[in-house]
């Protein structure tokens, strides 16, 4: 005879009661409550103690076989499985670690004021592209099944060519476009190309903290070389590591601090690339969203050496859910890169490709471009203005406003960061951004402008400067 199970519904909450049971099955097998061997009350005798439908405990018993926690049989009824399956959760696997700190400790799942690296989601036309998406959905699932090209939709491709050619400066064939799941697949597929294994690259200092990573778990030694109002310096570098396989560089706007790569700079660097074999990675994040200013045309469209690798990526202007980036080969570069993608295909799903197609195809993609340049420039002066009111020191840093901290100020900018994120705020602290501590030069807040809707806006700078203050 089995013996009721102590299970408690909660028929007011949104969780289908079918689960509910499931979960609360599954825990107690988890918690030992159950052992292996144990037998289930029947359908009938469970819904019979919990006042439900017998399909609602033949439904939660189904899912319960589907995971292997318990095994059902008609003479023996359902019983609990000899070796059940621990239940994942944080620690299923021995010594898995949570993402590194304290970078990824400022990226909250949903849009908060102040964050970084997300678009202005109340901006972007989601009905519409929703509606491409369905489309692309249906004409993917109707498609004869085969194969995609690994290096992307030909579609996306050359939408994608067309313009880079307009927009960024860059004269590039269909074939040289190599479609990747967002920045990070593109940066780990040119890394998988250019097998620096054992040689030194430079980054900016102070400079994305993925990438930095990226080369270390590469087994590629980065060499920390300084920005200033110019962009990277390019003598630095040249004393320090002339023999650096590549540079990994921000050159449209620099992450994170924002100057844009000096045309003098740009040449320097182009020459030493083609003195040395050297490549040049530029990371066009932001592409054509330049604030300030004209956006400057990309390091790769001064390339006549075939010696820059140029990635850009969807995820400032539509959304990083898509993770849908792309990279442009050098044309030297070009059968490499294809050969390395028919190994990895590293093109993301179909149907998002054919949407993001059909988006920049109808026109819409530049529209919200457009768009967007003003609603950010608005945001942006808005939040400096209303930040430098209250005393603080501001200066645009690509979608982002970096504010000082004030002279004195006894906390550190990550346990500021924390402070606020308790408060329903998310700027992100400058000081993770550097390879070494530097002092007071290198504390302060990016707040993203993106997020920083008018509405919001006033009572954001307020509880932003309390939490400031609170930390003085």
């Amino acid at each position: 005879m089995s013996k009721p199970l102590d299970l408690a519904l909660d028929r007011s909450a949104a969780l289908p009661l079918a689960e509910q049971i499931r979960l609360g099955i599954a825990a107690a097998i988890d918690r030992g409550v159950l052992a292996p061997g144990a037998r289930l009350p029947s359908w009938l005798d469970l819904a019979a103690q919990l006042g439900v439908a017998r399909g609602t405990v033949k439904a939660a018993y189904e899912r319960l076989v589907d995971a292997q926690l318990v095994v059902a049989s008609r003479p023996g009824g359902t019983r609990v499985a000899e070796r059940p399956p621990r239940l994942a959760g944080p620690d299923a696997v021995p010594g898995a670690a949570p993402l590194p700190g304290p970078f990824w400790d400022f990226f909250p799942r949903a849009p908060t004021v102040f964050q970084n690296g997300v678009p202005a989601s109340d901006c972007f036309p989601a009905a519409l592209f929703a509606r491409l998406r369905s489309r692309a959905a249906r004409a993917e699932a109707t498609a004869p099944a085969v194969y995609p090209d690994p290096r992307g939709e030909p579609a996306l491709r050359r939408a994608i060519a067309a313009h880079l050619a307009i927009a960024r400066g860059i004269e590039c064939r269909p074939s040289q476009v190599f479609v990747t799941a967002g920045f990070s697949g593109a940066r780990q597929f040119a890394l998988s190309v250019l097998r620096a294994e054992g040689r030194r690259a430079w980054l900016e200092e102070p400079g994305f903290v993925p990438s930095r990573r990226a080369l270390s778990l590469a087994r590629i030694e980065p060499v920390p070389v300084p920005v200033d109002e110019d962009g990277i310096d390019v003598d630095y570098g040249l004393r320090h590591a002339p023999d650096a396989a590549f540079a990994l560089l921000t050159p449209g706007q620099q992450a994170p601090l924002g100057p844009t790569l000096s045309l003098a700079r740009r040449r320097r660097l182009l020459e030493w690339a083609g003195d040395t074999g050297a490549s040049i990675i530029e990371d066009d994040y932001l592409g054509e969203l330049q604030l300030r200013r004209r956006a400057a045309p990309a390091l790769a469209s001064l390339d006549t050496a075939g010696r820059v690798i140029h990635i850009g990526s969807f995820s400032k202007t539509i959304s990083p859910a898509l993770r849908l980036g792309f990279l442009v080969a050098p044309a030297p570069l070009a059968a490499r890169f294809g050969e390395a993608a028919a190994c990895f295909a590293p093109a993301p799903d179909v149907a998002v490709q054919l949407a993001a197609e059909a988006f920049m195809r109808e026109g819409h993609y530049m529209r919200h471009l457009r768009r967007m340049k003003r609603v950010y420039a608005a945001r942006g002066h808005a939040l400096q203005t209303r930040l430098e009111a209250l005393g603080y020191q501001v200066h645009p840093a690509g979608l982002a406003m970096l504010l000082r901290l004030p002279d004195g100020t006894r906390a550190s900018d990550v346990e500021i960061a924390l402070a606020a994120g308790r408060e329903g705020l998310a700027p992100g602290p400058l000081s993770p951004w550097f390879a070494a501590a530097g002092g007071g030069a290198s504390a302060g807040l990016l707040l993203g402008v993106a997020t920083a809707g008018e509405a919001r806006l006033a009572d954001a700078c307020a509880r932003l400067d309390r939490v400031i203050r609170a930390h003085a």
